[in-house]
């Protein structure tokens, strides 16, 4: 097989129908709204009609507005850190590792840390936990 061989899959390419070419009404059928010039109807229109998205009641809820939203920082982000420094929310704001404050930090459980480190954020992982427990550190959950 060499490229000038390859083609796509059959079906994966749509012709579309080509508009003025040809006969007089140019694929577009006579008269009406779909045939003048920047004709047609948005999506979901019923010609008028209440439309389905407006007949159906909302259901549900969603909590997404009023969800605490935490900075989730990896074990081995705090690597940069000298031994036995205090890594507080702050620090971890000063040093760029989060870019905002929001509702906490949360510290979970990827890459590895050898460094004792005494780590205070608002949650962790248990695998977080363990790891920096093994280094030689300490986990200190805020309020």
């Amino acid at each position: 097989m060499e490229l000038t061989e390859l083609k796509p899959a059959n079906g994966s390419k749509i012709v579309s129908h080509r508009h003025f070419r040809g006969s007089k009404t140019c694929g577009k059928g006579h008269k009406g709204q779909n045939a003048r010039s920047g004709g047609g109807v948005r999506i979901g229109f019923e010609g008028g009609q209440m439309p389905i998205y407006r007949r159906l009641p909302k259901k549900g809820f969603s909590n997404y507005n009023f969800a605490k939203k935490c900075n989730e920082v990896n074990v081995e982000r705090l690597a940069i850190f000298e031994d036995g420094v205090v890594v507080t929310p702050e620090l971890l704001l000063e040093k760029g590792i989060i870019s905002k404050a929001l509702d906490g930090v949360v510290i979970i459980g990827r890459g590895e840390i050898t460094k004792p480190l005494n780590v205070k954020a608002h949650r962790f992982s248990s695998t977080a936990k363990e790891k920096i427990e093994k280094a030689g550190g300490t986990v200190e959950v805020i309020a």
